[in-house]
């Protein structure tokens, strides 16, 4: 079962920040999530190359685009990878393949009578790489900027090629009427709607006034206007227009995450591009929020940007990860603070995830001779909190279909809320000099209750949950938290080149929640819940494998503690 997602591909021409981190982390946890429910994964990201913005950058410099472009496309693949990302293909737009693939979709416009040559004058950011008219732009303090960007605009007059975006007016208003699901959150969809309701008007679609870009087919006198160019990465990323097989592998994109700054290109614009070519559109687009510092947007002038790896090196990856979607609502802006980021590690990690393994697992080392505990019979309070476990999966699954990766976190956590309040109430303390037996089975059903947790969060966050399991004597399997991709899903341009041992030869897909085989199932059923077998045991650490319980008798390490509180170092 393939699943294909993208990212947003970022403009090189600045250092990374928190929020490019925000959506990488979140797609890498998406693939890593379905990588390990059964899915053959393809993760592309990567650079936006082209386009006045580098060239002015460079030219400042002394160097040219392309050398810049190669710095500073090394530099955000380079934090990516640190920063945890499991991506597919780091696809640049100065990629050969990717010059085809611009080339072959303009061909395709100009077939459909999309294109056509003329002139235009308007307003133009530099910064936005977009056009404005003259009620979507206001004078402040003498300088003319974009009212919805807050940028500054230029009048700007050139021959340019123009795309018919007028004609797809109704054409998308229909799909966002027949497929709310196109759009996500809810509230961008609406917003997009009543701007496309408002009226569409053609787009210029080139320029001639810098050569930095891809030409256009038969008039090198124009290079493509970036929006084509960069919307196109993610069909070449797929195979297009040469590599059909692949192509129809992975194309249409299951999702394309993206910044809510830039939904508008992605839900209007890329859409009409596609029915215009004559290609399927992808099914999802979803808009996630701004993260801001203390309740301040960040800005180079403000000097408030923060360096992702910077809050890596003082709270830890898995931290920063679990952060992003434990503290804010994905989808929507959200502010963060040092504080907000300490209280969340000592309380929702030490305290409630890793304080619950460390109590049980010592419990079980002092007085259950170092291995899974053999429970007995079940009690009611026992059976609830196990079929609350057992239920995270398919609603894990509805909430990351939906990129609402802050409820499949809390979902999660839920559990763990309850196998606490379950811990206290039953006094395994208590119960070693009472009732040995019953003292096993609470530490059995308390160590069951968060492998179940401890599998489901891997994509969160790999490292910390995979320690715990260590300590909970499962075995590793070949995905490593879903990290490791399918042969067939690895691209062989720079981004799998760029990965490395992270994006190695092969993993098992894995299938979640499968029965027993049964002679009396139907044969798609039995042959599914085989698949499941089949997968647990090849990957342990798979979500197939949250049903099949811990072994009674299974030797189990010397407990350490995973999440230690954070400690403000003082002078």
């Amino acid at each position: 079962m393939g699943y294909y997602l993208t990212t947003a591909i970022a403009y090189p021409n600045g250092a990374i920040h928190i929020g490019h981190a925000y959506e990488y982390i979140a797609a890498d946890t998406i693939a890593r999530f379905k990588r390990l429910d059964n899915h053959e994964v393809f993760f592309c990201t990567g650079t936006d190359e082209h386009g006045l913005k580098m060239l002015q950058a460079a030219n400042k410099l002394g160097i040219t685009p392309k050398e810049l472009a190669d710095d500073n496309a090394k530099n955000f693949r380079d934090t990516q990878l640190a920063l945890g990302s499991t991506f597919d293909r780091f696809i640049r737009t100065t990629d050969e393949d990717h010059y085809a693939a611009s080339q072959a979709i303009w061909r395709k416009l100009e077939e459909a009578g999309d294109i056509y040559l003329d002139t235009y004058s308007g307003w133009y950011s530099v910064r936005d790489e977009a056009f404005y008219t003259d009620d979507e732009t206001e004078v402040v303090d003498g300088v003319r900027l974009s009212k919805e960007t807050r940028t500054e605009v230029t009048w700007t007059e050139e021959e340019s090629y123009f795309f018919r975006l007028s004609k797809y007016q109704d054409k998308l208003l229909e799909l966002y009427k027949n497929h709310p699901e196109f759009i996500g959150p809810d509230s961008r969809r609406n917003e997009i709607a009543s701007f496309v309701a408002s009226g569409l008007k053609d787009l210029s679609v080139s320029r001639t006034t810098f050569d930095w870009g891809v030409p256009v087919p038969g008039n090198d006198k124009h290079v493509m206007y970036v929006w084509i160019d960069a919307l196109t990465n993610y069909i070449t990323a797929a195979g297009y227009p040469d590599d059909e097989e692949k192509f129809a592998k992975w194309w249409p994109a299951d999702v394309h995450i993206i910044g809510k700054d830039i939904i508008r290109f992605h839900s209007v614009y890329w859409p009409a591009f596609l029915m215009s070519a004559g290609i399927e559109l992808p099914k999802r687009v979803h808009a996630h929020g701004f993260l801001f510092n203390s309740g301040e947007k960040m800005s180079k002038s403000v000097g408030n940007v923060v360096d992702p790896l910077d809050l890596v090196d003082a709270f830890g990856l898995d931290t920063l990860r679990f952060f992003l979607f434990r503290e804010f609502s994905y989808g929507h802006d959200g502010s963060y603070t040092k504080d907000s980021i300490i209280t969340r590690k000592n309380s929702d990690l030490a305290n409630e995830y890793g304080n619950l393994a460390q109590r049980s697992l010592s419990m079980i080392q002092k007085n259950c001779d170092a291995q899974v505990p053999q429970p007995g019979e079940l009690t009611e309070a026992d059976e609830k909190l196990l079929a609350l476990a057992r239920a995270v999966p398919d609603t894990a699954r509805r909430h990351v279909d939906t990129q609402a990766l802050h409820l499949y976190v809390e979902a999660c956590w839920k559990v763990l809320s309850e196998a606490n309040r379950y811990f206290s109430a039953q006094e395994p303390w208590k119960l070693k000099k009472t009732d040995p037996d019953r003292m096993a089975t609470v530490l059995w059903v308390t160590i069951e209750v968060v492998r179940i947790i401890s599998i489901l969060i891997q994509p969160v966050m790999p490292e910390s949950a995979g320690k715990i399991l260590d300590l909970l004597g499962v075995p590793a399997g070949a995905g490593e938290a879903g990290a490791k991709v399918l042969p067939t899903a690895v691209d062989s341009g720079s981004g799998a080149e760029a990965m490395g041992a992270v994006s190695a030869s092969a993993a098992i897909g894995v299938a979640a929640g499968a029965a027993y085989a049964s002679a009396a199932l139907a044969p798609n059923v039995v042959e599914a819940a085989a698949d499941g077998i089949a997968a647990a045991e090849a990957d342990p650490r798979s979500f197939a494998a949250v049903g099949f319980p811990l072994e009674p008798g299974t030797p189990l390490p010397k407990p350490e503690p995973v999440f230690p509180k954070f400690v403000e170092e003082t002078e």
